[in-house]
């Protein structure tokens, strides 16, 4: 695939306070051993892991038909023959959740299988950039003539699907793209640049990303529009998103990234604490919001040096974390690792939790618990469920922990992202 940024970005233009926010960072991020040092080589064959490698192993061969994730549909519940798939309208999100967690695998482990994973899976999203024809990200992609072209012009009707061409290759893509795309997609970004900083490629890749999608936002409001011409979401009374994007872009650009973030902090950094609190006064309604919340947060937050806006900041994390913090969440757990840094209790009831996860089918079948738990409201039960009798869904933390039903119909395979990223966070931070 072509790539505008093939040579290492520059790295000695740093501007002072873009040093001090990656000064943070080593403090908010620090190895087990207490200093960045660089990724960890011991070797470990707890169960824990071979289930992570397992994972892993599975999610290549089964969920990435053509570099992005998708959920590979079965024959039967009981049956390995894939005969479609499903979910790719979410490819970018968890796309972008996947590098995450193969950055924190390459940093816990010196794997060159995870950086290769990395490496891959950024190439992918850069074809979502380069796909659409103007630098707005597509949700998915899929070659014409692919096997798998139902999986974007059957199974996504809500979503509109147009063509392009990138390197003389015709895709079918799939726009009506939302938020939660982009956010996945940064988050990403931003544990890839600073995990795996020994890898050119890597960072011209994420450097290209950042670079196009950032430039499309700033020079269209913040708000994506369809070849068509429809608008497919705005960022627009969202500060905490658009400053989440442009504190990972000027991190890796910041030539071009710093004056945006600056001016965009200066107009709307006081306003980050708005919309959480909104969100947090109903805690169980479109429940995959708060994920979008930590995966914005972590790095709005982290990278901030110490300036007037930081409180805001941190105050709006605090606000979500307490809302959220008896919901025996690992994703979110770990999310909050990153920034508070180390908690015995927590840490280890997330060690606990990745035990339970591995207790659930895989298969995304559907489960009805409402005639066993008692239900405190429409559809949402009185306590948190444990973890091992929650309803099977794709990505376990982005799913109420009070739900009573739901699921699908046994045949569609989870990616397993939801072990895998906490996993390896857990890794990087000596928690297992």
């Amino acid at each position: 695939m072509h790539t505008k940024a093939q040579s290492q970005p520059p790295r000695a233009s740093l501007g002072v306070k873009s040093i001090a926010a990656l000064v943070l960072f080593g403090l908010a991020i620090l190895s087990p051993a207490g200093a960045w040092s660089g990724p960890a080589r011991e070797a470990r064959g707890d169960k824990l892991e071979r289930k992570a490698k397992r994972i892993g192993r599975e999610l290549k061969r089964r969920h990435l038909p053509h570099g992005t994730i998708f959920d590979p549909v079965f024959a039967t519940p009981d049956s390995n023959e894939i005969v479609d798939y499903q979910h790719a309208g979410d490819a970018a999100i968890w796309t972008g959740h996947y590098v995450a967690a193969e950055s924190f695998h390459y940093a816990a482990t010196g794997s060159k299988k995870a950086r290769a994973n990395v490496r891959r899976a950024l190439t992918a999203l850069l074809l979502l950039v380069e796909v659409t024809g103007n630098d707005v990200l597509a949700r998915a992609a899929v070659p014409v003539g692919s096997r798998w072209e139902s999986a974007l012009l059957v199974n996504l009707t809500r979503s509109h699907i147009f063509s392009g061409a990138v390197d003389g290759t015709e895709y079918y893509w799939a726009g009506n793209t939302s938020r939660d795309q982009y956010s996945g997609v940064f988050f990403g970004l931003g544990f890839a640049w600073e995990l795996i900083p020994d890898d050119g490629g890597i960072r011209a890749l994420i450097v290209e990303i950042a670079d196009r999608l950032l430039g499309y936002l700033i020079n269209h409001a913040w708000t994506p529009e369809m070849p068509d011409g429809t608008l497919s979401t705005t960022f627009m009374g969202r500060p905490d998103q658009q400053l989440a994007f442009l504190q990972i872009g000027r991190m890796v650009k910041p030539e071009r990234f710093e004056k945006p973030y600056q001016e965009v902090r200066a107009a709307y950094g006081k306003l980050v604490k708005l919309p959480i609190e909104l969100e947090t006064t109903d805690p169980h309604g479109s429940y995959f919001k708060f994920n979008l919340d930590h995966i914005n947060l972590v790095h709005l937050l982290r990278l901030e040096e110490d300036s007037e806006y930081r409180p805001t900041y941190r105050a709006a994390f605090d606000k979500l974390r307490d809302a959220l913090a008896t919901h025996d969440n690992a994703h979110f757990n770990m999310i909050e690792r990153v920034i508070n840094g180390a908690n015995a209790a927590r840490d280890r009831h997330t060690k606990g939790m990745l035990k339970e996860w591995l207790r659930r089918p895989r298969r995304i079948g559907y489960a009805d618990l409402s005639d066993s738990r008692e239900a405190c409201g429409e559809g949402r039960a009185c306590g948190v469920i444990p973890i091992i009798e929650r309803v099977p869904t794709d990505f376990l933390w982005q799913r109420s922990p009070f739900q009573l039903a739901g699921g699908e119909g046994g045949d569609i395979e989870g990616a397993g992202i939801d072990y895998l990223l906490p996993y390896w966070m857990a890794r990087y931070f000596g928690i297992l």
